[in-house]
């Protein structure tokens, strides 16, 4: 065991002062994230506003006037976005949630009906077999109907309670214009100031993490778009209730690696088969699968490399971001495995990290070569 130390303390080492410093990183975003929020509220905000911002700027309209015509169209799009799309899912969740009751008992007396079709026909079941399945069934039906009204009634709790979030992100706003009229100003000021080696920092941030977010994002919002597209038309082709709630329900569960719309579609799928719902059960089942490959095949084009990072480690990241350090951590938690991954592909890595070479044939952290048949099918 000493001899194990002896090799793989300094590893040991230079890992911990990596983990130590991304602790210290998301430690630091989570306390100025709560600290000051509209801050950075305002560089979304800026991001969302800029390109017209510059367009009008080109056409010979002053800065400042651009840049309060790009925020009174970014305020019309969030007002029409939050009075529309926001009233029509609280009204459909508010609806479902007032049925779960309804579907509980469906549950359970289409449960018992299968209880006692088998019970007639296999006379060897214990005495009583059939009550106490019952009495499991119908606490579990009790608990994940309590559960699925607490969610929902979280869920319209966050959407409805915007008094916070309006304060913040009117201040966001704020701040969001005067960045846009300042900004050559402060890209000036950081191009002839700044110390070289903060420049080689941003520079690499600007090249390998910046665009990664951008791109990550972007795509992650056209697999959101056509989920819930695919999911709506499909819904309402069905004739089911809340159609338009339960896509954008499901598409913003398709954010969540591995877990997706599985995570609304099973559960619904194994109580239409109980209920004896078959056709419909079929016909989500189909559209599960349909939904599923099809982000399967599109993801890889569409999101191409820009991570490179497997689902179950996108997932665990996180969670324990969540866990650790509340939204903050989850916000921040894509933009770290991106500057991770970043600086993997980059041998930094390799070059930061000691190991004891005579242990290892193919160094650990020296970055892998693209496959060809990634790059032939991106």
């Amino acid at each position: 065991m000493f001899s194990l130390y002896q090799k793989y303390w300094r590893t040991a080492f230079d890992i911990a002062v990596i983990a130590l410093t991304v602790w210290l990183v998301m430690y630091l975003f989570s306390y100025l994230y709560n600290l000051a929020t509209p801050v950075f509220l305002s560089f979304i905000v800026f991001w969302c506003i800029e390109p017209l911002a510059k367009k009008l700027q080109k056409l010979g309209i002053r800065k400042s006037i651009g840049a309060g015509i790009s925020v009174l169209f970014f305020m019309l799009i969030i007002i029409a976005l939050f009075v529309g799309i926001g009233f029509m899912f609280t009204y459909q969740i508010g609806q479902l949630m007032d049925k779960l009751p309804t579907y509980q008992t469906m549950f359970q007396n289409q449960f018992a009906s299968i209880s006692a079709e088998l019970k007639d026909r296999f006379a060897d079941l214990p005495e009583g077999f059939d009550t106490k399945l019952a009495e499991v069934v119908n606490n579990i039906t009790k608990q994940g109907t309590t559960w699925a009204q607490q969610f929902l009634k979280w869920l319209i709790g966050f959407l409805t309670s915007f008094s916070s979030f309006i304060l913040n992100f009117s201040i966001a706003v704020v701040l969001a214009y005067f960045l846009s009229v300042e900004i050559d100003t402060w890209k000036r000021l950081g191009t002839e100031r700044a110390p070289k080696t903060l420049k080689v920092a941003l520079d690499f941030l600007r090249n390998n993490v910046f665009w990664g977010i951008g791109a990550y994002l972007k795509s992650q919002a056209i697999l959101i778009s056509i989920t819930f597209a695919v999911i709506f038309v499909s819904l309402l082709a069905l004739g089911v209730n809340n159609a338009f709630a339960i896509a954008l329900l499901a598409g913003i569960l398709d954010v969540l690696p591995l877990l997706g719309v599985n995570t609304l579609f099973i559960p619904w799928v194994i109580y239409l088969f109980i209920v004896g719902d078959t056709s419909l059960a079929i016909w989500l089942t189909g559209l599960l699968v349909f939904v599923t490959l099809t982000r399967q095949i599109l993801e890889p084009r569409i999101t191409g490399q820009t991570i490179g990072v497997s689902a179950f480690t996108m997932l665990a990241f996180m969670m324990v971001s969540l866990s650790l350090f509340g939204v903050a951590g989850l916000i921040l938690a894509p933009i770290l495995m991106i500057l991770l991954k970043a600086l993997y592909d980059q041998g930094y890595f390799h070059r930061w990290i000691r190991y004891p070479k005579e242990e290892f044939t193919v160094a650990p952290f020296e970055p892998q070569p693209a496959r060809p048949d990634l790059e032939e099918n991106p």
